[in-house]
């Protein structure tokens, strides 16, 4: 229950209702009953004047919606999608979709988080039918922790063993490399076999160091067969989840300088360490072969379906829409903040460093091709195979290696750590603003949140954890994320409605959005979603890992993973139906209508 004087509520403080309309009332108090669970009505910081903590510096928000959305990602997929899908013909599809679902979406997120100052889960205040949705990104953020902390440890493990004068993937003469292994200097054609290009090469030093001396994939018959944890990955493992929590216990503003300090640093050390690698790449013999292979423009290529399905997936993960952490973090912001001015800036910085580093890697996939006689495509990769072998092994034959290599990895830790900070802030500001115990008890919940991403990860640090990690990749959060989205956006769209969206965000920036905007969040951001989700279902073929086939017992756990987060939105949905008191008809009636209005005794939103 609260009381409140409507003469003198500032107009920004009406959230999830229509605006009022002037009546011939005396002035008076009048008593506002919002019941939140037996109407649908959450209580909302813009009914009550309920303070929250916002950003110390608006560069701190800055800085962590880019560390989240440019991540790994970023590096190891977008060049290598470029390249193989007709170069500079690709950015094409690639910016067109930037424009008309990417840039929207991101819009989207960051307004809703902010006029709402709510996580993924209680912004849902605005149509609560639809709380769902939160909590399905929320668990999609929470998987994503299980695995993807796992490849920050690789590359801290990565920087760890690269601490020396010569680098332990160089030769072949270490106790994890194989009877087969054969040092670069010594693969020429007839090792390689006719169908067998260098990239997918396993016994080279650096391909042997990273799945037998890391992995030990070599242990594991598949993923029935995971044996125990590795001790020197769960200690890279242990730090990882320290750092996490050590960043985000106390919150966004009161840690202080420190975080001030961590996060420009996680920040802006990969930009750095991209701009030192292009300059010495562009550098090395072949340099140019490997740019041009990444530049050649190739217009035939569009005429592939494909093509634009991988461009708009690419989009779509890599501006990081749908995960719950661009609510998070904007629920933080200042309500007068220009949150159109930061969509723009914060996703054009993504995309722009996703083609910039392609400069970075196509010089020195340029020089080992150019090392090995071999053509640029027989070289180039994508993924863990990219960073963790290719490159390594590039790096490894310069001299300096050792220097070059230590900044490589500390750049891949930089990118994952940020990242991973999003993720996990996504959940702890979900949950905690839907359970004030959890709030009001943050460290302990962080912590809890942290550990247990920790134990689950445990299974992808065993012999066969690779598999594991691949089965989570492919499923945590793949048609689901896409789903989550696809529902969001018509949520704010359809249901809690384009025109109340755009008054809310006039309300707080000065300006309504243009027509383009709401076109795109009505029309063109739902059908591309929609397009997405069914390609991925099209195209998604067997789980395999390499060579290695996974077995039909797998997929079926792939999809109870998939699904455990994907039916929030149903059954949350069914709940708030049989909860609504009256008849079936009168409640069909009631949700249908999704008008939100304010009488004198009692709040009602659908």
């Amino acid at each position: 229950i609260a009381k409140m004087n409507i003469q003198v509520l500032p107009e920004h403080k009406l959230s999830s209702v229509a605006p009022l309309k002037q009546f011939n009332v005396e002035k008076k108090e009048v008593e506002l009953i919002l019941v939140k669970e037996q109407n649908g009505v959450q209580y909302t910081n813009s009914s009550v004047d309920v303070a929250r903590e916002t950003w110390g510096k608006k560069m701190d928000f800055l800085l962590s919606v880019i560390g989240f959305a440019v991540d790994l990602a970023n590096v190891w997929r977008f060049p290598y999608l470029c390249y193989k899908n007709g170069g500079g013909a690709f950015l094409i599809p690639y910016v067109l979709f930037l424009f008309i679902a990417g840039m929207p979406l991101f819009y989207m997120e960051l307004a809703l988080g902010q006029y709402n100052r709510e996580g993924a889960a209680t912004v849902w205040k605005i149509c609560p039918v639809f709380k769902g949705v939160g909590y399905t990104v929320i668990i999609i953020a929470l998987y994503v922790g299980f695995y993807y902390n796992v490849i920050i440890a690789w590359s801290l493990y990565y920087l760890f063993v690269s601490l020396t004068s010569e680098l332990p993937w160089l030769k072949c003469n270490n106790p994890w490399n194989s009877p087969n292994c054969t040092e670069p200097q010594h693969i020429n054609g007839t090792v390689l076999g006719n169908r067998t290009s260098y990239a997918k090469y396993k016994n080279t030093p650096a391909a042997e160091f990273y799945e037998r001396g890391v992995l030990h994939i070599h242990e594991s018959r598949g993923i029935g067969d995971l044996g125990l944890p590795r001790w020197e990955l769960a200690l890279c493992l242990i730090v990882v989840v320290f750092i996490l929590y050590f960043s985000l216990w106390k919150g966004v503003k009161s840690s202080g300088k420190a975080l001030d300090k961590i996060t420009f640093f996680i920040s802006t050390m990969p930009y750095i360490v991209l701009l030192v690698l292009l300059i010495r790449g562009i550098t090395l013999p072949g340099a140019m072969n490997g740019i041009r292979a990444y530049l050649h423009i190739d217009l035939k290529k569009l005429n592939n379906p494909q093509v634009w399905i991988d461009a708009a997936t690419q989009i779509f993960y890599s501006l990081g829409a749908g995960f719950g952490v661009l609510i998070a973090f904007a629920s933080y912001n200042k309500f007068e903040n220009n949150c159109y001015r930061d969509a723009i800036l914060t996703s054009t910085i993504n995309c722009v460093t996703s083609f910039f580093s392609g400069f970075a890697i196509f010089s020195v996939l340029g020089y080992m091709a150019h090392q090995h006689q071999v053509n640029v495509k027989d070289v180039a990769t994508e993924g863990a195979g990219l960073v963790f072998i290719i490159y390594p092994e590039a790096i490894s034959t310069l001299p300096g290696s050792t220097f070059f290599a230590i900044v490589f990895f500390i750049m891949l830790l930089t990118l994952g750590i940020d990242s991973s900070m999003g993720g996990m802030e996504a959940v702890i500001t979900g949950l905690s603003d839907d359970f004030k115990i959890l709030k009001r008890n943050r460290k302990l919940f962080t912590f809890i949140v942290a550990f247990g991403t920790f134990l689950i990860a445990l299974l992808c640090i065993t012999n066969g954890g690779i598999y594991v990690l691949t089965l989570l990749d492919k499923y945590a959060a793949g048609t689901s994320i896409l789903f989550g989205v696809l529902i969001e956006s018509i949520g704010v769209a359809w249901f809690y409605g384009v025109d109340r969206f755009s008054e809310d965000i006039e309300r707080m920036t000065g300006f309504k959005p243009g027509i383009y905007w709401r076109l795109c969040w009505k029309f063109v951001s739902p059908t591309f979603l929609l397009f997405v989700v069914i390609a991925s279902i099209v195209t998604s073929g067997e789980l395999r890992y390499d060579d290695y086939v996974f077995p039909p017992w797998s997929n079926m756990v792939g999809w109870f993973i998939a699904l455990s987060s994907m039916l929030c939105v149903p059954i949350y949905a069914i709940y708030k139906f049989l909860i609504l008191p009256g008849t079936f008809k009168e409640v069909s009636k009631h949700t249908s209508s999704n008008i939100c209005r304010i009488k004198c005794h009692i709040a009602i939103c659908f």
